[in-house]
């Protein structure tokens, strides 16, 4: 199957949620925990107020910050895009291509329903972006 809509994706997801006032340090270990590489930073009605992923952690520990000090409101990044559940895989490869990010969010009416990343897209999918890419680049 090729192009599946983002809601089929994620249909059965459980996200990785936390609040901004969560520590870097209780991210990482609910990340390992989960086997994932980011946190939806939520509110308590699953609003979406940010991301956190593994390459924030890196970010943080290099700094020389105490994880378990560290508010995961002051390291993430805020407000990040998002993508609706009714739209393709395609659109979502391409969102995150052009942003330079691995992880998408899934916010449908302001509530966060799931996230994407790279990894959840099957071959022909992929093929089927690259394919467009090419095309686009020969255009321009």
């Amino acid at each position: 199957m090729t192009n599946r809509d983002i809601s089929f994706i994620v249909q059965n997801q459980k996200p990785l949620m936390l609040r901004p006032t969560d520590t870097v340090q209780t991210a990482c270990r609910r990340m390992c925990e989960r086997n994932v590489g980011a946190v939806l930073v939520t509110d308590a009605r699953a609003h979406l107020k940010g991301i956190f992923t593994g390459r924030d952690a890196v970010q943080t520990i290099s700094r020389g910050s105490n994880p378990a000090e560290v508010a995961l409101s002051e390291v993430m990044t805020a407000n990040p895009d998002s993508i609706a559940p009714d739209l393709k895989a395609i659109d979502a490869l391409r969102m995150m291509c052009d942003g330079g990010y691995r992880h998408l969010p899934v916010v449908a009416d302001g509530i966060v329903v799931g996230i994407v990343s790279r990894s959840d897209f099957k071959g022909l999918e992929l093929d089927q972006f690259e394919d467009q890419q090419s095309l686009w680049e020969c255009i321009c």
